[in-house]
């Protein structure tokens, strides 16, 4: 399947986009992930990856509303008022992915190609 294929299959939300603004997403993102590291993943971490921009960026409301009217707030009390909002644990990029179900897709196939180093100084 091509990423385009994936999004319309993944992404129902967003098929009030325009094509050319799918296909506008997926070129600024394919710099972001290199084809040799993804391999046989690569399509479909390019489609979650593209999904959980379009849906930071405000497109893809559903009936719940936008990212940030769902997925930020945490809790919520109308007497004084009071809004409590969420910050996913991890690194500012892995947080900023973990707001929306593709970006914690996208981070659940990355897991699977990339190994990532760590530093065994002081052990």
């Amino acid at each position: 399947m091509t990423p385009t294929e994936i999004i319309t299959l993944v992404g129902k939300e967003f098929s009030a986009v325009p094509p050319e603004e799918v296909g506008n997403w997926l070129e600024i993102s394919k710099p972001l992930l290199s084809k040799e590291k993804f391999g046989e993943l690569y399509d479909q971490a390019l489609a979650y990856l593209v999904c959980h921009r379009m849906k930071m960026a405000g497109l893809g409301v559903n009936e719940e509303g936008t990212v940030s009217d769902t997925l930020r707030v945490t809790n919520y009390s109308e007497g004084n008022r009071s809004i409590g909002f969420s910050a996913p644990q991890g690194s500012l990029t892995d947080a900023e992915l973990a707001l929306t179900s593709y970006g914690l897709q996208f981070l659940s196939i990355r897991r699977k190609v990339i190994i990532p180093i760590t530093c065994a100084f002081g052990l």
